[in-house]
C-alpha cells in the first residue's frame, strides 16, 4: 500500500496511470478490478472524474511474492529507500540475481533479507551489474514502481554513472562509443562488436590521467551485458584487469568498474533523485 498526492489539477484517476506513469493495459485492468485507487479514507473513485490538486490517493493491491530465498541477514548496504525502491551498494565478486536454485548468496537474495526483515516479500531488480563490477543498483518494491522504472530504463531516464580505469590514455577527453554487441561465438560468456549484435552506445569522459593509464566516467544509454567492458575494449583501452577482454592481469586479478551514481526523477515522490556511491 501507498499514498500518492496528484499534482496537477484536474487530472484523472486513468490519466494518472495510462497518460502519465503509463502503465501496460493488462496492469490498469487488474488495479481498476482489485478496486486498487481510493481517498485516501478508502472511499471509491470514479475512474474518469477530473480531481483537483493536492487529493490524496491510496493505492491497495495484491503484491506477488518474489522468488529469491533470502540469506539469513542482509550484508549488503542500502544507501537509499523509500515506498517504492531501494538502492543497494552490490560488493564486487557478488551476481547480482541467481542463475540456479543453489546460488542463493547473490544481490538479490541479501535485498529480500532486508525486505524479510520489514515484512515485506517483493523485490525485483531494475538493471544489473556484472559480477565483478561494484556499485549502486535501483531495485523495484512493487509491481507499478518495476513496471514504471523499467520503462525508464528503456527510455534512458535513469542516469546510470560509472568510472573505470583504463590502459593508456584516450586522445580525447569525452566521446561516444556507439558499436553493437553481440555473444562471441567462440567463447560462452565473452561478448563481442558485431554489426549483427544489439545496439549499444556508451557515453565517455576522461576525469584522471596518468602515466599509463586514465580515469574515465561512463554513462549508459542502454544496458548490454559487458557493454561497457567491450566498448572500451574495441577503442583500445581495455579496463585495467580485464583480462576476459585482453587487459594484463593485475595482481588482485579484478577489474575496476564501479557504479557510482544514479540519478532519476522519481515517478511516484515526483523528486528528483540523485544517489552516488562514495564507498
Amino acid at each position: 500500500m501507498f499514498q500518492y498526492e496528484i499534482k496537477d489539477s484536474n487530472i484523472t484517476v486513468e490519466e494518472l496511470l495510462r497518460n502519465h506513469w503509463r502503465l501496460g493495459k493488462k496492469l490498469v485492468h487488474e488495479l481498476r478490478m482489485a478496486k486498487a485507487v481510493t481517498t485516501i479514507d478508502g472511499e471509491p473513485l470514479l475512474w474518469k472524474e477530473p480531481l483537483p490538486a493536492g487529493t490524496m490517493l491510496k493505492f491497495t493491491f495484491p503484491i506477488p511474492a518474489s522468488n529469491y530465498k533470502p540469506t539469513p541477514v542482509c550484508a549488503i548496504d542500502v544507501v537509499y529507500e523509500d515506498d517504492h525502491c531501494l538502492i543497494v551498494s552490490k560488493p564486487k565478486g557478488m551476481s547480482t540475481h541467481p542463475n540456479d536454485d543453489y546460488d542463493t548468496h547473490t544481490c538479490m537474495n541479501h535485498v529480500m533479507a532486508h525486505m524479510k526483515e520489514q515484512g515485506l516479500h517483493y523485490a525485483e531488480h531494475v538493471h544489473r551489474l556484472d559480477k565483478g563490477t561494484e556499485g549502486l543498483l535501483l531495485v523495484a518494491k512493487h509491481p507499478l514502481a518495476k513496471s514504471i522504472f523499467d520503462r525508464m530504463i528503456e527510455e534512458k531516464t535513469i542516469i546510470r554513472t560509472y568510472a573505470a580505469e583504463v590502459q593508456g590514455n584516450l586522445r580525447s577527453t569525452s566521446g561516444t562509443i556507439a558499436e553493437s554487441i553481440g555473444k562471441d561465438r567462440h567463447h560462452p560468456t565473452r561478448r563481442v562488436v558485431s554489426k549483427t549484435g544489439q545496439h549499444a552506445v556508451t557515453h565517455y569522459e576522461v576525469v584522471a590521467r596518468y602515466k599509463h593509464s586514465c580515469v574515465v566516467h561512463l554513462v549508459l544509454e542502454t544496458g548490454r551485458t559487458h557493454q561497457i567492458r567491450v566498448h572500451l575494449a574495441h577503442i583500445g583501452h581495455p579496463i585495467i584487469g580485464d583480462t576476459m577482454y585482453g587487459a594484463r592481469e593485475t595482481a588482485s586479478g579484478d577489474y575496476e568498474l564501479h557504479a557510482i551514481q544514479l540519478e532519476f526523477e522519481h515517478p511516484f515522490l515526483n523528486k528528483l533523485i540523485l544517489v552516488k556511491d562514495e564507498s
